[in-house]
């Protein structure tokens, strides 16, 4: 730490940040982009869906339409693949290719796929830990926490908290394959289940694909980020 700032903290931060701003906008401009670009089949994304499905034994995934532009996702706890209004009847490349990585997801969990079975584990603890974690953390530093203190109270909340908050970092983490795998998962049953049908069809939602992916990882470097964070802030009080 210099002067206050903690330069290992920003080195996860301002990169996250950039990386966050940059995904976002390339997201909405790559799917704007090949979203006007008409797939040669005219195949829409509930359609390549449900042939995706059929050509991986699923056949107990219902697809449905849900409301909102790229809103898409897949459910394992009651298998409903929901598509949003921007792919469910869309025919262009964009669409396909998210309706593709959806069904990636549902692929994943029919075959059992370890990294995604992890994150669903993770799921309550990152929804809890969160949003709890930081606060039970700095409320234990806050109410007098040292490691010369000797209050297992407090004690016990930087510990709660710190565990919590790693929890749900380590789901952010693990995020990271499921999504990569099942954009990989999309890519290549696209092209052998002949939806698509040339190079430029698969380079199109690669490109949609691949900004969507860098959401995550700006996602999981945010989370590492506030973990570090706190961690050197009841670390710094630790020493005094």
């Amino acid at each position: 730490m210099y002067y206050g700032i903690d330069f290992s903290y920003l080195i996860f931060a301002i990169p996250a940040l950039l990386l966050s701003l940059w995904a976002s906008s390339a997201v909405k401009s790559r799917f704007a982009q090949f979203d006007r670009v008409r797939t040669k089949k005219g195949i829409t994304g509930a359609e390549a869906a449900r042939i995706l499905l059929q050509a991986n034994g699923i056949t107990d995934v219902r697809i449905a339409r849900i409301s909102g532009d790229l809103t898409d996702n897949y459910n394992p706890t009651t298998k409903v693949l929901s598509l949003s209004d921007s792919t469910y009847a869309s025919s262009s490349i964009a669409a396909v290719g998210v309706a593709a990585h959806e069904t990636g997801h549902a692929i994943q969990h029919n075959v059992g796929y370890t990294p995604i079975a992890i994150r669903g584990m993770l799921v309550p603890v990152a929804n809890i830990g969160s949003r709890i974690g930081p606060l039970l953390a700095i409320a234990g530093v806050g109410l007098g926490y040292s490691a010369q203190s000797g209050n297992p109270i407090f004690q016990l909340l930087v510990n709660a908290g710190l565990l919590l908050f790693a929890g749900a970092t380590l789901f952010y983490i693990v995020t990271l394959p499921v999504e990569f795998d099942a954009s990989w998962r999309a890519l290549k049953i696209l092209k052998s289940s002949g939806v698509f049908v040339d190079q430029s069809e698969i380079d199109g939602a690669k490109s949609v694909l691949w900004a969507a992916a860098m959401t995550y990882v700006a996602s999981a470097l945010n989370a590492i980020a506030s973990f570090i964070r706190i961690f050197m802030i009841v670390n710094r009080r630790d020493r005094r």
